[in-house]
């Protein structure tokens, strides 16, 4: 009965008044249980079905087939009310349309007796079965009911009038939905439930339609809730079963032009047909998940949803519908012919729900069901047992165990001899004894289901009282009242606590002393243990402690041990009874320790004198242990040394054996090297033959002699190599030392630093080599070293340490690593000390560290005018620290030092004496010959901007700083200054002695963590003495620190001190008591980011390195040797996408500011694409595109950052579709672009070189490609370009990151101007700025030499130890030692102090000069010529130095330059193009070129084969008189071909017109690298270019982003046009050709290729403009109009 179905009836109804009047005829038939429908449109086509009732009530009472009230309640009604007394759930419900019946079926008419229908039959019937069962005393029943309706998908109360609104539906986990709020009226008789049905159907929706003059316009749900109780008086349980009886009214389906239904009627009627269409979805899913089919078939989830939650109706009867319940059908037929839709409708409905089935089950508790279950198996059992005659074994099994029916124990006695018979009988059954075992099992878990709760809370507490006692035993005591578990010391009983050696075990475990005896032992002991204790050493029955109570009331514990049992009390064995004592340490066998405590003896002697047993210590495991050692005479400090010994001893022999055995295989080795070079000296001896022959010696003449001492030099100057192998080799021994300082917590970082001895950092004598004064005389360059730099952030001290003090102190680490986890760490400081007699990690720091040193040249005392200096401090890393004001002048010998006032401190004279051979010494060692005083050649250090990397391409910043003389010889320059100080300077002869003052005046800019400031001041040669000022408070705030210290310097004038004077400065060093810690914690450090140097600016985002290529084969990079030449390269990047008329348009590009990429492409889901790549660059005979080898694509990211670590798998290779040179588009064509070939080259200015490729992001297979992209987010693409070039050994490739937004594929994107360009000027197209561009610069190199001796060092492997693992490197978080980057950051910061020392020099000279020029009168201009030369002896234009007689006949330099000039102007007039840049930032240049013109060619057809370079002749000639005794130096750059490299094409020409053979095709080694546009705009604006082949002038939109110059057509222009490169270019500025040309304001800028003129708007805007183009002419020509105007006032 469980997995019933549904009982499906259908009855029909009369013809009501509506079908008669239509004259409707019959349709449906029924017969036996099958109903059939015909068809009336066609008569033979007939439906039948089975049901389990069909009822025909559509005849009168009298036909013998009529089904009247009676019968349908009899069939379903008496059935469902009697799975309800089962416990069963039961449901009743009618379905059909409006109008058939159902309400009917289900409610009747009350007032007729004979017309009631199924729910008044029910509950009538329902109250007589319990008014029969009343007599019954263990039966009790209750009755309770709701009546709800569903009226428009809401649920409303009809038995309580309060309850007017609509009540919620809720869910609960175990009762399923409910109707909250519902009200459940108790009834006790069927009256009670007529009056509640009656009131309910007044309140209940009815209206009038077409079809029913009352029909029901809602579902009506009467509940009733049946409760039986029973009780058991053999088990004194009750239990209870409860059914739930639902009785359902639905309203009639219904078609809206059938029932007229309007208004208020027609939304009535959508809701009912929403409930009941959901109701016959529900019955059609539950039909399919209950058919046949699908019941052989896995479940599924989609044929397993069943929607109940789509309707009220549906929810509240889930339950009901294929749930817990016993459910009944009833579907109300009409017969009208005019109704036949919906009638098949509901015989559709009925037939499928006769499909589902119900899972009923009783309703009652589960414990009362599974005692009436236990209950109904036991008495199965007993009739098994019965049935095969052992009904007697179950009584005597009753009898046994006190259950016996037997009223009399004799009877009992009588069967007890035939147990052992019953025992054989049982044996021999079959099943028997199974069958008693169940029996006996069902009996004792029916009576643990009877025990009640005052039982089960009496054998709880009796188990709790049995824990508590085994507790006890084990010394674990419960508070009383049983909460917690623990040790709770008794205030009278005696006990014992342990002692543990863990303190936290200590006091765990308590154990009580009762009175009497208490006896300790082993758990299998013969008798039972008060006291249970396990170990090796613990006897069975170890000892026993006896209590007992003396004559005056005090308790006494005697402690008597067992038979060779181990007990000790207070360190000593006991063998006898022993009376114990409160806080006396019991030791039972080797691990068990007790403290035994006595509460009231303890209390007893405190009053009195406490026992001289009792220790003052505390009283724990370590000093029970110690007491027991002492005891027992046995010393742990002598066993400990004892054992050391022997390790120690142990060690030594095993060292020993460990070297003899390395000795042993040196020795073995050693014999196998002397015997492999006896075979190699066999197998080759002409080699040593050819190394004893004397070679021949070379005669050299004397250009190669200066050649190759110059070469010499120079290389010996290279020492970076060397360096780089000391980092590499030692980086190891730096992080083992880093590891250890982590590890031991000391504040200490190591880290490599390099050295250089500079002025403003000489090197300490501790960090010299012992032979450094030996090697420095053979040096002609500073020393730079490899030192260790030990930051003290403990002390803030930093220490300088070399690599062989490192080694050593890394071995007094090891020692205390070592030593340290022996020593527990309180001992280890204060052994630290003792042991090494100092920490390793730490030296000893000074109180005062050096701030930093600042010079004061003395050349005013050569004509004795005073001058106050302003110099900057300067620290060895090259910072300015602060600034110093010092007054040097000459005084006479007997000038007594006037009263300065109490705030100026005042030395005496201080004598001393300059000898020429220590100067000699001194000048030999620092400055060797043929360097500058730097004590670095110019050429080798560094090169100054604007003016090229070539030594001849201008003037030296000597020259410009200091104006002296270039053309005139050193040598004779020297004698005629000596001659001039001989006779002119009387105060500075030889032998007289001159007297000077210095005077220390203020320091300002001092930081304020430097305290207390002092000065010391000497000569750059004199360490061993020097003149210190008083030391200053400094607080960095306030007025600056005055010093005012006067020092009088008295020296006997000899050669070296007048050349001192001249050349060499005074050395002040500011020291300062350091108050900060600067260092940040260890660790953190991670390598800093390289200084930008000069080509290299802030990064936008890191430049990504190359995709690797997929068709070429991976090729072995060679070597690069001297580089040939450079070019810039500008390449314009385009993405084209196909448009609707078949065109490739490029894509938008978004140029706002801000973008990583330098712009973002906006593209277009699902399109074709091209990607179009164009180089420009300048035309040269060097380089020259052959084809593209490969264009890749890969790297797709959503972030800037790339890691290249990872295989990308998602490189595409592009296919190219075309590559060539094209002509320049119209917004690209500038000025610098000629339109018909030139006269002089017969190629464009500029190439440009395109390629196009075809791009199916879909290949990529990646989803960062084929979807829109996400707002806010941006894909990042890699594209490599590989490309061949002529007269290379390998491709090259040009690598751009490019940033793109994907868009729908319709989206309307905005054009790449904005709205203010829309308004602005509209002359630039759109389509050309969707394009981003990238600035490269391509390096062809030679290769280099396999054989050089430079190339084998560069190819020979230095093992790198800074990838070599260490103890403790982990803990060091990413610190790694520095390298290569090192010694960059160290060239940079030589090239800073290089260049401050210049600035040193400069500024004194023109502070000089000021002050010359103040004081001197007219008539000593010749003097001020003489001590222009005088100061520095490096060479400078002749041009500054003004001519004195220009009125002289003879024509002078000035006016020979001036015509050179003309003729020049006249002779370019044939080729206009570079007329205007025949200018030069130096006269004298421009004369030497003139008069090689003149006398190398005159006529105008040589002239007439000008290179761009030659029109600009100050790049290609020299500054030097004799050019053949100039030093050779490599071009870094691309200069002009040389007159015997012409084109490939052209066939060179002897003199005499004779061909001569085609040279050798020369190879290079390509290099292309990305420069990124640096962030810093020195200047932008307009400028007006003069065009080439007109006399017309371009404006023209320029940003200088130094070293670049960057040319746009407008301002809103957002792509790059041009670029010009300022550190290969030169600016020259010419008053006189701007006067000849009548073109104010103009300057000019040489390349290597050309000369281009530029205009600005007014004089102020063009000194602006050439700051930013060269700083350093822009100060010469302002230097030199403010002497002009200086001299023209004069005048």
């Amino acid at each position: 009965m469980a997995g019933a179905s549904v009982k499906v009836a259908v009855r029909v109804r009369p013809f009501n008044s509506r079908e008669i009047g239509k004259e409707s005829k019959c349709i449906i038939q029924m017969s036996g249980n099958t109903t059939t429908i015909l068809n009336p449109k066609q008569p033979k086509e007939n439906k039948s079905f089975n049901f389990d009732y069909s009822y025909w009530s559509h005849t009168s009472p009298e036909d013998i087939n009529y089904a009247s009230q009676v019968q349908v309640y009899k069939d379903i009604g008496e059935e469902m009310l009697l799975h309800a007394f089962e416990g069963y759930n039961v449901c009743i419900f009618a379905y059909g349309q409006t109008g058939a019946g159902k309400s009917y079926t289900m409610m009747g008419k009350q007032d007729v007796k004979d017309q009631q229908g199924i729910i008044p039959l029910l509950c009538e019937d329902l109250f007589t079965k319990i008014n029969d069962s009343n007599n019954d005393n263990s039966k009790s029943y209750s009755v309770e009911v709701s009546y709800m309706e569903i009226y428009c998908e809401r649920v409303r109360d009809l038995l309580n009038p309060k309850n007017k609104g609509h009540l919620r539906v809720r869910e609960h986990p175990l009762m399923g939905p409910y109707v909250e709020d519902l009200s459940k009226l108790a009834v006790t008789s069927y009256n009670d439930i007529q009056d509640l049905m009656d009131s309910g159907n007044k309140a209940r929706t009815v209206a009038a339609t077409n079809m029913n003059e009352t029909s029901s316009r809602s579902h009506a749900v009467f509940n009733i809730i049946f409760t039986q109780k029973r009780h058991d008086a053999a088990t004194d349980n009750t239990s209870e079963k409860v059914s739930k009886i639902s009785l359902v009214d639905l309203a009639g389906s219904e078609r809206a032009d059938s029932t007229g239904a309007k208004g208020t009627r027609l939304k009535e009627g959508a809701n009912i047909n929403k409930s009941l269409t959901t109701l016959g979805k529900v019955i059609s899913a539950l039909a399919e998940v209950d058919s046949g089919p699908n019941k052989n078939k896995k479940k599924k989830k989609v044929e397993s949803f069943i929607p109940y939650r789509d309707s009220v109706l549906t929810w509240l009867l889930r339950e009901n519908l294929g749930g817990n319940s016993r459910t009944a059908m009833v579907a109300a037929l009409s017969p009208a012919d005019i109704n036949y839709d919906e009638t098949l409708s509901t015989l559709r409905y009925a037939d499928r729900a006769k499909q589902i089935r119900c899972n009923a089950v009783i309703n009652e508790d589960p414990n009362n069901r599974l005692v009436r279950e236990l209950k109904e198996e036991v008495s199965r059992l007993k009739d098994l047992l019965y049935a095969q005659g052992l009904g007697d074994i179950i009584e005597m099994t009753n009898a046994m165990t006190g259950m016996s029916p037997s009223p009399s124990l004799s009877a009992l006695s009588s069967r007890a001899g035939s147990i052992a018979s019953l025992h054989d009988r049982i044996m021999f059954s079959p099943g028997s004894e199974e069958a008693i075992e169940r029996l006996k099992e069902t009996e004792k878990i029916i009576a643990e289901l009877n025990e009640t709760w005052e039982e089960k809370l009496r054998r709880t507490e009796a188990i709790r009282m049995e824990r508590e006692a085994l507790l006890a035993e084990m010394g674990v005591a419960m508070r009383e009242d049983g909460g917690t578990v623990g040790v709770f010391s008794p205030k009278k009983t005696p006990h014992l606590v342990n002692l543990n050696e863990d303190p936290l075990m200590s006091e765990c475990l308590l154990y009580y002393i009762k009175d009497g005896m208490t006896r300790v032992g082993r758990v299998d002991a013969s008798s039972r243990q008060d006291i249970v204790l396990s170990g090796h050493f613990i006897k069975d029955e170890h000892c026993t402690f006896t209590s007992s109570t003396g004559p005056n009331g005090e308790a006494a514990v005697i402690l008597e041990p067992c038979e060779d049992a181990e007990t000790y009390v207070n360190g000593k064995r006991v063998t006898e009874p022993t009376v114990l004592k409160s806080g006396n340490r019991i030791i039972l066998g080797k691990s068990h320790v007790f403290r035994f405590n006595h509460p009231e003896q303890a209390r007893a002697e405190r009053e009195r004198t406490p026992c001289a047993e009792t220790p003052a210590e505390p009283v724990d495991w370590a000093f029970a242990q110690r007491e027991l050692l002492e005891k027992q005479g046995i010393d742990m400090k002598q066993e400990m040394d004892q054992r050391l010994q022997e390790l120690e001893d142990q060690y030594r022999k095993e060292r020993e054996e460990a070297n003899n055995l390395l000795e042993q295989q040196r020795l073995d080795y050693e014999s196998k090297l002397e015997a492999l070079q006896k075979q190699v000296d066999r197998y080759y001896p002409e080699a040593v033959e050819e190394e004893e022959e004397p070679e021949e010696e070379v005669q050299w003449t004397e250009r190669e002699m200066e050649l190759a001492v110059w070469s010499f030099r120079k290389w010996r100057c290279y020492q970076f190599t060397s360096l780089r192998d000391l980092l590499w080799g030692n980086a190891i021994f730096l992080k083992e030392a880093n590891a250890i300082s982590v590890e031991l917590k000391k504040k200490v970082q190591f880290q490599f630093v390099l050295l250089t001895d500079t002025l403003y950092s000489p090197l300490p004598p501790d960090l010299l080599p012992p032979d450094a004064s030996k090697d420095r005389e053979k040096r002609h360059f500073p020393r730079t070293i490899v030192a260790v730099e030990v930051q003290d952030q403990k002390n803030g001290a930093t220490h300088y340490w070399t690599l062989e003090k490192l080694r050593q102190r890394l071995d007094l680490m090891r020692e205390m690593y070592d030593r340290a986890a022996e020593v527990p760490n309180t001992a280890t400081e204060e052994c630290e000390n003792v042991m090494t007699g100092g920490d390793p990690f730490y030296d000893r720091f000074p109180w005062f560290r050096l701030v930093g040193r600042a010079f004061v040249y003395l050349s005013n005392l050569l004509y004795p005018v005073p001058l106050v200096h302003r110099v900057a401090i300067v620290s060895e890393k090259g910072e300015v620290k602060g600034f110093l004001r010092v007054a040097v002048q000459a005084i006479s010998a007997d000038e007594e030092a006037p009263d300065y006032g109490s705030g100026v401190r005042q030395s005496g004279t201080a004598k001393i004496s300059f000898e020429d051979q220590q100067y000699e010494k001194f000048q030999s060692v620092s400055y060797p010959v043929g360097l500058s005083r730097m004590g670095v050649s110019q050429e080798e250090l560094r090169i100054v901007e604007g003016e090229g990397q070539n030594a001849e391409m201008g003037p030296s910043a000597d020259e410009v700083n200091n104006n002296t003389c270039a053309d005139e010889p050193e040598v004779p320059l020297k004698a005629s200054l000596e001659g001039q100080i001989d006779g002119t300077l009387e105060h500075l002869r030889i032998g007289n002695v001159f007297t000077f003052r210095v005077t220390v005046l203020q320091a300002s800019s001092i930081s304020a963590e430097y305290a207390d400031i002092f000065c010391q001041f000497n000569f750059i040669h004199r360490h061993d003495e020097a003149f210190s000022t008083e030391p200053l408070k400094n607080t960095g705030r306030g007025p600056p620190l005055g010093f005012y210290h006067v020092q009088n310097i008295a020296v006997e004038v000899t050669k070296s001190f007048v050349e001192y004077i001249k050349t060499q400065p005074i050395v002040f060093e500011v020291f300062g008591h350091y108050q900060k810690q600067p260092f940040p914690p260890l660790c953190k450090d991670v390598i800093s980011p390289l200084r930008p140097c000069r080509r290299q600016f802030p990064r936008v985002m890191p430049l990504s390195k190359p995709v690797p290529a997929t068709k070429l084969t991976a090729l072995t990079r060679p070597t690069a040797g001297p580089c040939h030449c450079k070019y810039d390269l500008m390449v314009f990047f385009e993405i084209c996408e196909l448009e609707a008329n078949g065109d490739y348009i490029p894509a938008v590009v978004d140029h706002r500011g801000g973008m990583p990429c330098h712009g973002t492409f906006l593209l277009h889901q699902g399109l074709q694409r091209r990607v179009t790549v164009t180089i420009v660059h300048e035309t040269g005979g060097d380089i020259e595109w052959k084809e593209v080898r490969e264009l890749v694509v890969g790297r797709l990211r959503n972030t800037p950052e790339a890691d290249e670590t990872i295989i990308d798998p998602n490189i595409l290779s592009l296919n190219i579709l075309s590559a060539g040179y094209v002509r320049p588009m119209q917004d690209d064509r500038q000025f610098l672009d000629s339109d018909m070939p030139s006269v002089s080259l017969g190629v464009d200015h500029r190439t440009f070189y395109r390629f196009e490729a075809a791009w199916d992001s879909s290949m990529h297979n990646s989803l960062l490609l084929n979807r829109v992209t996400p707002y806010g987010e941006k894909i990042y693409m890699t594209l490599s370009a590989y490309l061949e070039m002529e007269n290379c050994t390998q491709p090259t490739v040009i690598t751009k990151d490019i940033c793109m937004v994907f868009y729908s594929r319709d989206t309307k994107l905005p054009a790449s101007r904005s709205i203010r360009n829309l308004f602005g000027t509209g002359s630039l197209r759109a389509a050309e700025g969707n394009r981003i561009t990238g600035v490269y610069e391509v390096s062809l190199c030679h290769l280099a030499d396999a054989g050089s001796p430079g190339m084998q060092r560069r190819r020979r492997r230095v093992l790198d130890t800074s990838v070599a693992y260490v103890r403790g490197e982990e803990n060091l978080a990413g610190w790694r030692p520095r390298s290569d980057s090192l010694i960059l950051d160290h060239q940079w910061e030589l090239e800073k102090l290089s260049l401050l020392q210049e600035v040193e020099k400069t500024r004194h000279y023109l502070l000089l000069r000021e002050k010359l020029e103040s004081t001197l009168l007219m008539g000593q201009e010749a003097l001020l010529s003489c001590v222009t030369e005088e100061l520095i002896e490096s060479p400078q234009p002749s041009g500054v130095s003004q001519d004195l007689n220009p009125s002289s006949d003879i024509p002078t330099e000035r006016q020979r330059e001036l015509a050179a000039k003309c003729v020049r102007l006249l002779t370019h007039s044939f080729n206009r193009e570079y007329s205007h840049v025949c200018v030069s930032a130096s006269e004298s240049k421009l004369s030497e070129m003139s008069v090689t013109v003149l006398r190398d060619s005159t006529s105008v057809s040589a002239l007439n084969t000008i290179i761009p370079s030659s029109t600009c002749p100050s790049l290609v000639e020299g500054c030097y008189v004799n050019t053949e005794l100039r030093p050779p130096t490599p071009r870094s750059r691309a200069v002009s071909p040389h007159p015997d490299s012409q084109q490939d094409g052209e066939a060179k020409t002897s003199p005499n017109g004779a061909p001569e053979p085609k040279p050798r095709v020369r190879k290079f080694v390509p290099d292309i690298q990305e420069i990124r546009v640096s962030p810093i705009v020195s200047k932008k604006g307009y400028l007006h270019f003069l065009e080439p082949n007109t006399n017309g002038w371009v404006k023209r939109y320029v940003v200088v982003r130094r070293p670049y110059v960057y040319i746009y057509n407008t301002e809103r222009d957002t792509v790059e046009r041009a670029i010009l490169n300022l550190s290969s270019a030169q600016v020259e500025y010419s008053e006189d050709q701007q006067a000849m040309l009548k073109t104010p304001n103009t300057f000019a800028v040489c390349t290597e290729h050309r000369g281009i003129l530029l205009q600005a708007n007014n004089d102020k805007e063009m000194h602006d403009w050439l700051y930013a183009f060269n700083p350093l002419l822009a100060g010469t020509i302002r230097s030199k109009l403010s002497r002009r105007r200086a001299g023209q006032m004069r005048m």
